[in-house]
């Protein structure tokens, strides 16, 4: 089994910055893709951000390009979402998640385990 713990969330005002963090349990973190998706309420969960197995491939929502960047660290099995120039529209519960496979996606779908959500308020 795997457990994604999400931390970083937090109030904020607009224009300003926050960094998520997930860490992941076992032993096979590096074979998988990672990803980011957020929920606001009343609204489906959408794709924020992924990253390859290895680093070496990134992708990113176009409402959060230029503003948002996604990173791993194998070696301490986490990955961090740091999101800059934050605007009240980003307010939402933000989601840690690991794929099927090793490359990225924007499909739910195509992972296969999820942490509990940490909240991001910002505020105008």
């Amino acid at each position: 089994q795997v457990h994604l713990v999400e931390s970083g969330g937090g109030l904020v005002q607009a224009g300003g910055s926050l960094r998520l963090s997930c860490a992941a349990s076992g032993r096979t973190f590096s074979s998988y893709a990672m990803g980011w998706f957020r929920q606001a309420p009343g609204k489906e969960r959408d794709f924020v951000a992924a990253i390859s197995r290895g680093g070496s491939s990134t992708s990113y929502a176009d409402s959060v390009k230029g503003r948002f960047t996604i990173s791993r660290d194998n070696a301490k099995n986490t990955v961090d979402l740091q999101m800059n120039s934050l605007k009240p529209e980003d307010t939402a519960v933000y989601y840690c998640a690991r794929s099927w496979g090793p490359s990225t996606s924007a499909y739910s779908n195509n992972y296969a385990y999820w942490g509990q959500g940490t909240q991001v308020t910002v505020s105008s």
